[in-house]
């Protein structure tokens, strides 16, 4: 059997898998991605729930964007048959999701985001064992279930396993720079990000929720409406 350093998520092994293998109690994660779902959390929460800390970096300043779920599991109303169909099993998942999640970042993590759109196109996922041990994986996946290759169309990546303890250490170095950076590059977002996620878990009034739902419903209609007139 021949041993490859590529992670794809197709032929040579998934990034998930990577991370589900060397995220062990108590270690130091530092992640650079563009995006942040909370579905990738999921799929990965019983390793990351242990962790001592992490360090998330945005490469792009649209974070709020970037936390929506993947988008499998964002459409709550359509239209099928004239019918409306409520999925409130994915919004009561949601919310559950959300508020696991909102609480583990609370707890383990520090989190900035890149302020210049446009500027970081990098991926980097680099983990310190609490032993001392590192590990590292680089390329182009980023914090989504596709783009972990945990979901059921996994996106086709390019990443490499770094298997170099030099090249492992010049990585960090080149985040912690990134990450302490003075120059204004970089930006503290963690309580935007917890204040979004605080809305998708929040439980609002049965006043809200109906006009809300009576919103979406004659939407639904008359976009439907629509469809069928042209």
């Amino acid at each position: 059997m021949i041993y490859s350093s590529i992670r794809d998520n197709h032929a040579h092994g998934s990034v998930g898998d990577f991370l589900k293998e060397h995220l062990t109690a108590d270690s130091s994660v530092s992640i650079v991605s563009a995006y942040f779902t909370l579905f990738a959390y999921q799929q990965l929460k019983d390793k990351l729930d242990n962790i001592e800390e992490l360090r998330f970096l945005f490469g792009e300043p649209t974070f709020i964007k970037a936390i929506d779920p993947d988008n499998a599991h964002t459409r709550a109303f359509k239209i099928e048959d004239d019918s409306l169909v409520i999925a409130t099993e994915k919004i009561i998942h949601q919310k559950a999701v959300a508020r696991q999640c909102s609480q583990w970042l609370r707890d383990k993590a520090q989190i900035r985001s890149m302020v210049k759109p446009n500027f970081l196109h990098g991926k980097l996922y680099h983990i310190t064992q609490a032993s001392g041990i590192e590990k590292a994986i680089a390329g182009s996946s980023n914090f989504t279930v596709n783009g972990l290759g945990l979901g059921g169309s996994k996106n086709i990546e390019l990443n490499l396993v770094i298997d170099s303890d030099r090249d492992r250490k010049e990585l960090k170095h080149w985040f912690d720079e990134l990450w302490h950076d003075k120059t204004g590059l970089v930006e503290d977002v963690k309580a935007q990000v917890l204040n979004y996620l605080e809305q998708l878990y929040r439980e609002n009034s049965p006043e809200f929720i109906y006009f809300k739902t009576l919103y979406h419903i004659s939407v639904s209609i008359w976009m439907s409406k629509i469809k069928r007139d042209c």
